[in-house]
């Protein structure tokens, strides 16, 4: 969902989330994340990894990008857009591209 139209107090399926369309809700379904409550306690890194070993295919750094936004939203911050976070998923991360 667009992050400017998320609202916490109707957070019930995956697509409540911000930057969670139908394909990203898939993908954190096979990571075994069926409800926006399920993503507390997670690391968005070990989240990047898990889904780059089950699906066997690199995953962008974009991907991410939306993991740190996911966790940091459902840890208390407001909503925004995935590619806002690039900037500190490369001062954390590095170049995460490289495996």
């Amino acid at each position: 969902m667009n992050p400017s139209k998320v609202r916490r107090d109707r957070l019930q399926r995956l697509t409540d989330l911000p930057n969670v369309g139908p394909a990203f809700a898939g993908d954190l379904k096979l990571l075994g994340i069926n409800t926006p409550e399920q993503l507390k306690g997670h690391d968005p890194l070990r989240l990047y990894q898990t889904l780059h070993r089950k699906t066997g295919v690199r995953q962008d750094p974009c991907v991410l990008d939306t993991f740190m936004s996911l966790t940091d939203f459902i840890n208390g911050a407001a909503p925004r857009p995935w590619w806002t976070y690039t900037r500190e998923r490369k001062a954390r991360y590095g170049d995460v591209s490289r495996g």
